[in-house]
């Protein structure tokens, strides 16, 4: 990194502070297009992602995976940052361990809630308190699970060692379970039930919108308009969507059917406990489920888009170009185009962005990735002339730019400030396009605090 200050002090390069436990393993990021044989098509695996609400959000867990593990894009919106919420007790799972299955485990208070949830749901869809009363009824009814079965019987007939029968596998996601006192059909009141808790048909978002009066794509051209991003979405969905083979996606936990420590001989939730012993867990369809979906940054996405070329984003089920992004997106967030292009250099260089808002900063910058690394350096984004003027997006007094680095420093990093430098010949049409990037430089410059009494110290050594 190269410091204006170099005449006074030179700026010292600190090696990044790896973590004391790191608890997963480092995956090679995803490759970088070269050549004319590879890209979009052309053996290189395209990840899908919607645009709603100005939110970048992939659904698919496979897409989720892979994009998190190779490079760290997003993160999920459930979770802290690695997108592996899960609707599980801690507890539970370690009290149930041995039953070694897939599926969550949770208390019957909590999947009471869950039913209170999905019936308050029901009641705004205009749905009568009997009719409420009887669809969960049903929908909740107790179901046969083959391996659960088996466990139970092991355990009461004391054969159940601390190695459970290999040949004993969970079924839950190889075919779907039956209910014990009728099954529930794929249609009839019963699976109303999927509309605010399963999940809903993919499209269904899209008529309502079409029937507000939207007007669909505009041309390729024009950038989306705040109004036209607003009336999309009101938030980002927590309930999933279904693909047109019927394939539910965005689902991470198989939270479809849960498993819920009862001591109700009959099956009915909630009933007390007369003794621990007598508890067990009982298979059931969740009534209210939530799903974890991958969130990425307008950066991120474009730099999947146009570096990578690895990622489509749809917007109304029709996929928008990179010139259409890159208009859309400054229309989303006027700085766009600043933060991205410092994002792409940065990325090129071997780091990982992220946000730095928490910090006060634009960016903060990883080695490998957050699990590995602590941020080795907080960024601060400007876009300049040649003679280092123009409209700064931030502009520092002596007393904000020393409290910002004091800040960096007590959080053991380093403050950053990234000048892109335009050319004074370069038009604003010119900035209409990504392309504009192949004549920008960068400069940076690490401001460092000088201390007096430091300095002196070091004078008396020497």
């Amino acid at each position: 990194m190269s410091s204006w200050l170099g005449r006074m002090a030179e700026a010292v390069f600190h090696a990044p502070k790896r973590k004391r436990k790191v608890y997963e393993h480092y995956e090679s990021p995803l490759p970088l297009p070269f050549g004319q044989d590879q890209g979009p098509g052309r053996g290189c695996t395209l990840y899908r992602a919607e645009m709603m609400s100005n939110n970048i959000i992939v659904r698919d867990a496979e897409d989720i995976k892979q994009l998190y593990g190779k490079g760290y894009f997003g993160k999920g919106i459930l979770s802290r940052s690695r997108p592996n919420f899960t609707v599980s007790d801690p507890e539970l799972v370690a009290k149930w361990k041995d039953m070694r299955t897939n599926l969550p485990i949770i208390t019957s208070k909590k999947y009471q809630r869950g039913v209170q949830w999905a019936a308050e749901l029901l009641r705004r869809q205009g749905q009568e308190e009997s009719a409420v009363h009887s669809i969960l009824q049903d929908y909740t009814k107790p179901l046969e699970h083959p391996y659960l079965q088996r466990y139970q019987e092991a355990q009461v007939q004391g054969e159940l060692n601390s190695e459970v029968d290999p040949n004993m596998e969970d079924p839950i996601g190889k075919e779907e379970l039956p209910v014990v006192n009728g099954d529930v059909g794929e249609s009839g009141d019963t699976e109303d039930l999927s509309q605010p808790c399963a999940c809903p048909q993919e499209g269904s978002r899209q008529d309502a919108v079409t029937a507000n009066g939207s007007a669909g794509l505009p041309e390729d051209t024009a950038p989306l308009t705040p109004a036209q991003l607003s009336h999309h979405e009101d938030s980002i969905p927590q309930r999933g969507s279904q693909l047109e083979d019927g394939r539910c996606t965005g689902l991470l936990s198989a939270d479809k059917y849960v498993l819920v420590e009862d001591v109700a001989s009959d099956g009915t939730v909630g009933e007390a406990a007369p003794s621990k012993e007598t508890k067990r867990l009982l298979c059931r369809r969740n009534p209210f489920r939530t799903f974890e979906y991958l969130q990425l940054s307008l950066e991120e996405a474009f730099f999947l888009v146009y570096a990578l070329g690895c990622l489509n984003v749809y917007y109304e089920k029709e996929p928008l170009t990179v010139l259409r992004l890159w208009s859309t997106f400054t229309a989303v967030q006027p700085s766009f185009r600043t933060t991205y292009m410092a994002y792409h250099y940065f990325r090129s260089k071997g780091w990982v962005p992220k946000v730095g808002l928490k910090y006060g900063t634009d960016l903060l910058l990883y080695r490998k990735g957050p699990p590995f690394y602590h941020a080795s350096y907080s960024v601060i984004i400007e876009l300049v002339d040649d003679r280092f003027e123009g409209s700064l997006r931030r502009p520092f007094s002596w007393k904000s730019l020393a409290a910002l680095s004091r800040v960096s420093v007590n959080v053991s990093k380093e403050l950053m400030l990234c000048y892109l430098i335009k050319p004074s010949t370069m038009t604003d049409q010119e900035m209409e396009s990504p392309e504009c990037m192949k004549r920008m430089r960068v400069q940076e410059v690490i401001l460092s605090r000088w201390v007096s009494s430091r300095e002196r110290s070091d004078q008396e050594e020497l």
